[in-house]
């Protein structure tokens, strides 16, 4: 492991964000950054001191171009979309959490008959929206940034009905070595990183059925009373 930051983090003061765990080892370290990895859901995260500023955050998020007429784009969302369109009842009503600078995917699904309401803290910040309860919900490319992962997935969890589905999409980490290269590591906004193993541990934790579909979407199915 490169270990160029030393022991600038006391691993007995953090504690994963997803599961609560003090039980976290270093996983890798680069020049900027430590990533710890919990031993309980397996997550690997950045600690709070290597957070950028939320003006910061928002300067890199700014910087994005992606828009509803972007057709590379709507195919990347595609995987997500198609996938999820397919067990959706008509009429179906929905939230795209962390739409982003440019909703895209809230409007594809409005092309095919879907109502979707927009959620994103810093574009679309009317917290009024989880209010309502939704047949489905998606996070495309949003929970590696998520500071507080446990408490939004909770917060989107419970938002939605009875037979809900939440889609996720994100990449998935590997192993050590995958990640020493990992070019999705280097995005200083991406601080929480998921595996398949983590996404397991969510859905024991929400009693849930789960589902990966290829290499980086995977949806939960509820099937308690909401």
């Amino acid at each position: 492991m490169n270990k160029e930051l030393g022991n600038k983090i006391d691993l007995n003061n953090e504690k994963c964000p997803l599961c609560g765990s003090a039980d976290n080892l270093r996983f890798w370290a680069d020049k900027s950054r430590e990533y710890l990895r919990c031993e309980v859901c397996s997550l690997v995260f950045v600690p709070p001191v290597y957070f950028l500023t939320r003006l910061k955050e928002k300067q890199r998020y700014d910087t994005h171009q992606n828009s509803q007429e972007d057709q590379n784009y709507r195919k990347f969302l595609d995987r997500t979309f198609s996938s999820m369109q397919k067990i959706l009842l008509p009429g179906s009503s929905g939230l795209d959490f962390g739409s982003g600078p440019g909703p895209t995917l809230s409007v594809m699904f409005e092309e095919a008959g879907y109502k979707v309401d927009i959620y994103d803290s810093f574009y679309a910040p009317d917290i009024a929206v989880f209010k309502n309860k939704f047949d489905f919900i998606t996070a495309t490319e949003v929970v590696e940034h998520l500071h507080y992962p446990m408490m939004e997935l909770d917060r989107l969890w419970g938002c939605l009905k009875r037979d809900g589905k939440l889609g996720i999409m994100t990449k998935l980490v590997l192993n050590r070595e995958a990640f020493s290269t990992w070019h999705y590591k280097t995005d200083l906004t991406h601080v929480c990183f998921f595996s398949k193993s983590t996404f397991l541990w969510l859905a024991a934790k929400w009693k849930s059925e789960i589902d990966f579909i290829g290499k980086d979407v995977i949806f939960f199915y509820k099937k308690d009373i909401a």
